[in-house]
């Protein structure tokens, strides 16, 4: 098994909004969404808006904000282990995310 980090990006916007019933429906398909790989979810965490991000440039220079404007910004992953990377994606697939996508990446191990 490996591990794959599952990012999530969607429109702050979008979310911000979004009126209660939306927000209450997409906390319930993520609640539904853990239940249903609680065997392979092994972290996950939703994020602050990009107006909370501190970015700190190669040079050392600390600015407020994300790096980048983009219109989707991460908010969020999961954490999954899983067989192999078509496993990882079957399960990414499923992930609630009505304002945005998501990203699959391995994790990378050193000896």
């Amino acid at each position: 098994m490996s591990e794959y980090l599952i990012l999530i990006y969607g429109d702050e916007k979008s979310y911000a909004n979004a009126d209660q019933d939306t927000i209450e429906s997409i906390l319930a398909a993520h609640r539904a969404f853990g239940q249903k790989y609680a065997a392979a979810i092994k972290g996950a965490n939703a994020l602050w808006g990009t107006d909370t991000a501190t970015s700190i440039s190669a040079d050392g220079t600390v600015t407020d904000g994300p790096f980048a404007e983009t219109k989707e910004a991460l908010g969020g992953y999961y954490l999954v282990d899983a067989a192999n990377l078509d496993e990882a994606i079957a399960i990414a697939r499923e992930v609630p995310g009505s304002f945005g996508g998501v990203e699959v990446r391995p994790v990378r191990v050193y000896d």
